[in-house]
Parts: C-alpha cells; structure tokens; sequence
C-alpha cells in the first residue's frame, strides 16, 4: 500500500454537488452515464463519495426497495487511487448503511473477488446487447394476445407485476421512470400480464424492465419497441435465464459484456407467473 493513502483518501455521504464529477468518473471507465442518468440515480437513492485532495476519486451507491432488500451499484474508483483499498471502503460504508436487508448487485469481472470477500454469492450472468444496426420481424402473438400502450391508470397494475417479478417493492422506481418513458402492456384475454418500457439512456435508448410471464411474452414486448426504433441504438441487459441472448445476436444486437449478478443475504421470493426478462439498468436491477 502506498504511504499516507488512508490518511489523504477521505469518505463522506453524496451531494448532488458531486454528480459532475461522478460522471466524469464514469467516463473514464467508457460507461455510457448522462448527467441526467446520473440525477436519476441520485434521486432515487443515496451514496458515497472519496475524495483525495479535494477530487472525488470513487463512488458506491445503493437503491432501497421495500423494507428487506436493496440493489448496490455505480462502484467506480479512479485509477490514481486504485488498488489501495478505496472501492472495499466505499463498499463498507454503504453496506453498513444497508444493515441486514438483503443486497443485489451486479459485478463486473474485476470486483468479483472484492464482492466474494464482502459476502455476496455468485446467481447468474447478466449479458449486455446493444448496436443499432438491427432488423426485427413482426411478433407472432398467440390467440387473444395483444401489445397495447400503456393507459394512465395502469400504474398499480405494473407496480403488482414488478413486484411479482422480483419479490422487491419497486414503487418508487417505476413512479420515477414511467413520467419520462414510453411503456407498452402485454395482455392475454385481455388481462394484464406484462409490460416493457423504452426510455433515453446512456448513448441511446433502453429497453427495460421487461416483464413477463414467459419469453414468448418477452419477445413480443421487446419485437415491438425494437421494431419501431430500428436504426436508433438501443441497449438491453438480460438474464442468462432469459433465454433472449442468442435470439438478440439473431436479431443484429450483439452481446458487447456480461456481468455477474451476486447477492448478500436470504433469497429475495418473488412469484412464479411473471419474470424479469430486461433490466431497468445493472445498477438499478
């Protein structure tokens, strides 16, 4: 360790003061991050910031949903500071936070080993597809389904499914992204059984979460926003589970990074008719 790191390295809570410099930080690790995607984060949850000599070298932040569950994220440590123990501090202060709820997160390759000797345990890959050059055919939807837009008064119908989807409260977050999104519904006899929506992100657009009852219903939600947004770049983040990674390649989206989803703490139960099938961000989940 060099000398005197510790002692120049300070922590302190996030200030929206500190959300230039935080992008800037994103920049340099090629993450696609907007001010604005910055704001939304901020927001939505809290974090830390270090400092050395008055530059915000690192940031960590964590988002609360419900009363039992949390996903952490946006863990970044400047090169000039790395390797001394600055991102496990960062770490430290926002589990301590967190207490005993249980923690989702999303690593990449290099914070595996940091994230392991913090507790978590490994779930699954998480493959990252984006381009712009795309071609989607029309959806092929079963009898008596349909992809409608979303309506004014179906918030607490995607608030229900989220929530089936994970086994978290994500209220607030679907309150906070719908406003600035275009959103779609898929029904089955007319019933609701699952939604995507489409918003600015990063570079382009994003399509997610998607939720639904089956990749059938996964498709058809996302053939809609891809097929009318062909040209513009858009960007999704699917479960290995979801089976859509090859059916995205296929499509001209190809799979550009993975990360390792890893969690802290019991199990998070969520339902079984519904499942997460594109994810909001990997810092949001």
């Amino acid at each position: 360790m060099v000398a005197g790191i510790e002692t120049r390295v300070d922590l302190r809570r996030m200030v929206a003061g500190d959300l230039a410099a935080a992008r800037d930080l994103s920049r340099e690790q090629k993450w696609p991050h907007r001010i604005e995607d910055w704001e939304m984060l901020f927001q939505l949850g809290f974090g830390y910031v270090a400092e050395c000599d008055g530059k915000v070298v690192g940031t960590a932040m964590a988002w609360l949903y419900g009363t039992d569950a949390a996903t952490l994220g946006m863990v970044i440590v400047s090169p000039s500071v790395r390797g001394e123990g600055t991102g496990r501090r960062l770490m430290d202060a926002v589990l301590d936070e967190l207490g005993d709820r249980t923690v989702l997160l999303n690593a990449p390759a290099e914070g595996v080993p940091l994230c392991r000797a913090l507790g978590f345990e490994e779930v699954g890959p998480v493959f990252q597809h984006q381009g712009a050059a795309f071609a989607v055919p029309m959806a092929e939807l079963i009898p008596d389904e349909r992809v409608r837009p979303l309506g004014s008064k179906d918030m607490d119908m995607l608030r229900a499914l989220a929530r089936e989807a994970t086994g978290m409260n994500r209220d607030a977050l679907l309150d906070a992204l719908v406003p600035g999104a275009q959103g779609v519904v898929l029904t089955r006899s007319n019933q609701p059984v699952g939604f995507a929506l489409f918003r600015r992100f990063g570079r382009g657009y994003v399509v997610g979460p998607t939720v639904a009852p089956d990749t059938s219903g996964a498709k058809a939600l996302i053939s809609h926003w891809l097929g009318f947004n062909s040209g513009m770049f858009c960007r999704l983040d699917v479960p290995e589970e979801s089976g859509l990674s090859d059916w995205l390649e296929e499509l001209g989206l190809p799979r550009v990074g993975s990360v390792l989803r890893m969690r802290r703490g019991r199990p998070v139960k969520a339902g079984s008719s519904v499942r997460t099938f594109t994810l909001t961000t990997q810092a949001l989940g």
